[in-house]
């Protein structure tokens, strides 16, 4: 028996003045509750209680001993307790990270409905669109969008996210369609600078990724800058349907290259490895998986 149940026994014990009593409250047969005070003595090497036929009493070292153990089953047990709540109801602070473009246009505008929901969870948030180590930096879970990096983080699914060429219709018309990515080459490129390979375009050809250089007058490390440029007929990027499917479907911007488009990639919700997911995790990964889905409403509109 591990030390905290031993203690756990001997303070029943302590508490009913009986081996019968303590019994009955803990669940355990006479002899059970006699066995483990007796190995806890043996343990410590000296003698807790005094036993005779009639009745049984605390040594001196009995005494101090469970004013002790006590204090330490009482914890144990409130701590319990305190785990039990926050698995029935998620409490506490919950840490997350999120990439800028993608949190502003469909975390945030989701989060009032989620705390309406949980009342009792605190959100921290962070949007940026570094990748952050989420271990060192204390975070519970991050949103990511694009290729995941192979590490022992886990990592579920929440929405597909599609990459597109997109053009202002201006722009086409004063600089022509391209019609194969290597007509890219001739054309104002706009990237983006996160990317592992900002200058090398992914498309694929008859099945095979297809990486194309491109260059032009605008890097910049933030999407919302470049979908800006590209609306004002600047120039061509490839873009995330998240941040460019309202513009789609307005018709304020043309996909093209259509029949190149890569493979999605996937918006994953991230955490580190645990034998018990916290709930506070869990129900916010729930929330968002069902509400992006498969086909999320940002490709709705215009596919």
């Amino acid at each position: 028996m591990d030390p905290l149940s031993g203690m756990s026994v001997f303070a029943a014990v302590a508490d009913a003045q009986s081996f019968t009593q303590a019994a009955k409250r803990l669940g355990m047969s006479k002899s059970s509750v006699s066995k483990s005070v007796t190995r806890l003595e043996e343990r410590l090497g000296a003698r807790l209680i005094n036993r005779t036929t009639r009745r049984l009493s605390l040594t001196e070292v009995g005494h101090d001993f469970h004013l002790r153990c006590s204090r330490i089953v009482e914890e144990a047990e409130a701590a319990e307790q305190a785990i039990n709540r926050l698995q029935e109801s998620p409490r506490g602070t919950l840490r997350v990270n999120a990439p800028l473009s993608f949190g502003l246009r469909h975390l945030g505008p989701a989060l009032p409905e989620f705390m309406v929901m949980y009342p009792e969870l605190k959100l921290d948030i962070d949007f940026l669109d570094r990748r952050v180590d989420l271990i060192k930096e204390g975070y519970d879970v991050a949103v990511r969008s694009g290729a995941l990096d192979d590490s022992s983080l886990i990592a579920r699914r929440l929405a597909p996210n599609r990459l597109v060429a997109v053009a202002a219709p201006a722009y086409l018309e004063r600089h022509g369609t391209p019609a194969q990515p290597k007509a890219l080459a001739s054309h104002n490129c706009l990237t983006y600078a996160y990317l592992p390979s900002p200058g090398a375009w992914q498309f694929q050809l008859d099945g095979q990724p297809l990486a194309v250089s491109v260059s032009g007058s605008l890097q910049t490390n933030n999407s919302d800058v470049i979908l800006d440029a590209v609306l004002a007929g600047l120039g061509i990027a490839t873009a995330p349907t998240f941040i460019c499917g309202a513009e789609l479907a307005a018709g304020n911007l043309h996909r093209i290259l259509a029949d190149f488009e890569p493979e999605p990639y996937g918006i994953h919700a991230i955490y580190p490895h645990s034998r018990h997911l916290p709930l506070k995790v869990r129900v916010f990964i729930d929330f968002f998986a069902d509400r992006f889905g498969d086909q999320p409403y940002w490709d709705c509109a215009w596919v």
